[in-house]
């Protein structure tokens, strides 16, 4: 898109958890897209599932009619912002500005059946601290959290429940995926209604952490290098 602005447009992309602009409107997960310093778009934008009343503009994104409407929004939106439109821009996108954080506080009440064929809900991990990665068979730094998942079991025993719920996957792949990591993990497929309890799952990998009484205690987004560090830390206070 920006190639047919040249010499006008520059395409700027932020790490999460360094972007001035997402701390200045209270974006707390990720992607969000700014022209200029106005907000466009928002994580709850781009959720993988499309139903139920916290569908986004462009959910589900894995769809490609919304990503081709996402390009001509953006289009649009360049082109205001170069036509001097920008007080017009900034109106139209009041309520995006408004809404932006978005993030979960608590163990959402979730039912899902387990690849096991067990019930899986809210209810089973209560008295534990709680680990929720959300991942998906084509995000290839899923993986090192997943068989990291495995050790964080053992480490914690019966302290941690860790639930691993995977995202616009085959469960074909899925059920290959895990054949050899920890069946102390509970691996679930994700729905529409699970994912949106969550906020709407936008992006993997996401991973909630979670304590004894079902406060969120961490969001971790995407694979840092210290992601698994980060996690042990808040884990070692809140599951011992």
């Amino acid at each position: 898109m920006v190639a047919k602005y040249p010499g006008k447009v520059r395409f700027v992309s932020e790490n999460f958890g360094a972007s001035k602009l997402a701390d200045r409107f209270g974006v707390t997960r990720y992607p969000a897209v700014f022209v200029q310093d106005i907000l466009v778009a928002r994580p709850s934008d781009f959720g993988f599932f499309g139903k139920g009343e916290k569908a986004g503009r462009y959910t589900p994104w894995v769809n490609a009619d919304n990503q081709a409407k996402f390009k001509t929004d953006l289009t649009r939106m360049v082109s205001m912002a170069l036509a001097g439109k920008s007080s017009q821009l900034r109106a139209e996108h009041a309520d995006t500005a408004a809404a932006a954080s978005d993030q979960i506080t608590t163990l959402p009440k979730f039912t899902l059946t387990d690849l096991a064929g067990k019930p899986l809900a809210t209810d089973d991990l209560a008295g534990r601290a709680v680990v929720v990665e959300f991942w998906a068979t084509w995000c290839p730094p899923c993986r090192s959290t997943l068989e990291w998942l495995g050790e964080l079991k053992k480490k914690y025993g019966d302290n941690v429940a860790v639930v691993a719920m995977a995202v616009e996957s085959p469960e074909d792949k899925v059920r290959d995926s895990v054949k050899t990591l920890s069946p102390e993990i509970r691996w679930a497929m994700t729905d529409a209604p699970t994912a949106q309890a969550f906020g709407d799952v936008v992006a993997v990998p996401t991973m909630y952490v979670f304590d004894r009484s079902g406060k969120m205690t961490k969001a971790l987004y995407g694979a840092p290098p210290n992601l698994h560090e980060e996690a042990e830390k808040v884990l070692d206070q809140v599951a011992r």
